[in-house]
């Protein structure tokens, strides 16, 4: 079965996401459980988890259809000791909540050297933080996000993702998430069945199948191999909707959520209503 969904709002708390999640006809979707601009958030209360847990069963949202995101400031490879430390430790706190929440796994952008260490240098550093992380957590997986490659972010090649992954000691809780704006703005083409079906030949022969945990759908604004990260709404970009369409329709991506992160959020119920026909042809 598709997950399809959005990264809905959890303002007011985490309890809404699941109503904001089906009030678009959602079967997956996307939270942070903290405010992402911030470094830290007071702990979750036991109310607050038991109050989001009870949503989550009462609108049918199980831990495989939702994608928690972490927060937007942390750098795990961070070339600097302090604001290493400072992300380890925010990394940890989003894992630690998703494991109070009874999520099971987290999303999140690997990280970038800003250009004062190399990228080897820093890819290990990301690994390294995952490994601490996973140290300290139970049943949440680490789900490193592909990014665009702007300015020093790193993971934008498959192999980059690759390299992570295989300095990972728990191999069974690490995992990726492809974004389809990222790929694309990396040198991707996702814009034919012919496309498609040769980019994700690639992934799988590099990173792996089993390692994909989630999607996120997203168009993009500029061409292909342009490294910059911009989404738009599903069909209006440069990818196009057959993209979308084989996503929707192939098997391979059941049983994960697939998350808009397009930037019209008046067009996600239409949009996830498209995917849904298109899951049935």
């Amino acid at each position: 079965m598709k997950y399809f969904g959005a990264h809905v709002s959890a303002s007011g708390g985490v309890v809404n996401a699941p109503a904001n999640a089906r009030a678009i006809g959602a079967t997956g979707f996307a939270l942070f459980t903290k405010n992402q601009r911030q470094w830290t958030a007071r702990p979750l209360t036991a109310g607050e988890i038991d109050d989001f847990r009870r949503a989550c069963e009462q609108f049918g949202y199980a831990p495989a259809q939702i994608l928690p995101h972490d927060s937007y400031l942390i750098n795990l490879g961070h070339p600097e000791a302090e604001g290493l430390a400072k992300s380890r430790e925010a990394f940890f706190d989003e894992m630690h909540r998703c494991e109070e929440l009874g999520l099971d796994r987290l999303n999140f952008h690997p990280g970038s050297h800003l250009r004062q260490i190399g990228e080897a240098e820093s890819l290990d550093r990301i690994a390294e933080s995952i490994n601490l992380a996973l140290d300290r957590t139970h049943g949440v997986t680490a789900v490193i996000e592909n990014t665009a490659g702007q300015g020093s972010n790193l993971g934008f090649r498959f192999e980059q993702l690759a390299y992570i992954i295989e300095r990972v000691e728990e191999k069974s809780r690490v995992g990726c998430c492809i974004d389809t704006c990222h790929a694309f703005a990396a040198g991707y083409d996702l814009r034919t069945a012919a496309a498609c079906d040769a980019t994700f030949a690639e992934f799988d022969r590099i990173v792996g199948w089993s390692y994909l945990r989630g999607m996120h759908l997203n168009d993009a604004m500029k061409p292909l191999g342009s490294r910059v990260d911009r989404h738009t709404p599903l069909g209006d970009g440069e990818i196009g909707w057959e993209c979308f369409r084989y996503i929707a329709r192939d098997r391979r991506f059941d049983g994960m959520p697939l998350i808009l992160e397009t930037p019209d959020e008046s067009r996600w119920p239409a949009e996830i209503g498209t995917l849904k026909q298109f899951a049935e042809e």
